[in-house]
């Protein structure tokens, strides 16, 4: 038997049956689940009602996370699914799905934050730097453009909880895009009120 959308398979609400009056219709056709995985990218195109396409991830590694508050986007990779409201079972083997909560690498967000305001982040006390990363922070700049940078500095605070991320290399994201449906794992990266209730939901789960 096919998966089917149809409801006239279910019973009534006074617990009557339903007599089918026809077969099941192409127009009522359910497919089988895509369990989007973390590895490196698989995308299967399906054809759907109309000839469209939908695209079914069946892995992914990598992701467009945007940076709401300081309106940066980059690609970067996913390391790990932590946590997913609808479903344990989810994070068990962890599955890409729409909302689900995931580990990303910080280094692109560090890269763009370092270059765009001249100031480190995430660093460890007395950690050595790369030549490159010496040469964007102690840079030569003409006065116009280090009063841009200065004028940069003063806008340039990240809350304590985002800084942690940043020197441990990994940030939480959310993803908001269905990667079954268009084969692509974007999110945005998880700040304020919502990192604090999804840093406890993620505390009381590793506690149980």
């Amino acid at each position: 038997m096919g998966i089917s959308r149809d409801n006239w398979h279910k019973r009534r609400k006074t617990g009557g049956k339903r007599k089918p009056y026809h077969k099941k219709r192409k127009y009522e056709l359910g497919r089988p689940a895509a369990n989007t995985k973390i590895g490196v990218r698989r995308i299967h195109t399906v054809r759907v009602r109309g000839g469209n396409k939908k695209y079914r991830a069946l892995r992914l590694d990598v992701g467009n996370f945007s940076w709401g508050s300081e309106c940066c986007t980059r690609k970067t990779r996913i390391i790990d699914v932590v946590y997913n409201a609808s479903n344990n079972e989810l994070v068990r083997t962890k599955t890409l799905v729409k909302n689900c909560i995931v580990l990303i690498d910080s280094t692109p967000f560090r890269q763009w934050y370092e270059s765009h305001y001249a100031l480190l982040l995430g660093r460890k006390k007395g950690a050595k730097l790369a030549p490159e990363e010496e040469e964007i922070l102690n840079k030569k700049r003409s006065k116009k453009i280090q009063k841009k940078y200065d004028e940069r500095k003063k806008n340039a605070k990240i809350s304590s909880l985002l800084e942690e991320q940043f020197q441990q290399g990994k940030l939480l994201a959310c993803i908001a895009s269905r990667p079954g449906q268009c084969g692509r794992a974007d999110g945005y990266v998880l700040e304020g009120k919502e990192l604090e209730f999804y840093l406890r939901k993620i505390k009381a789960r590793k506690g149980k």
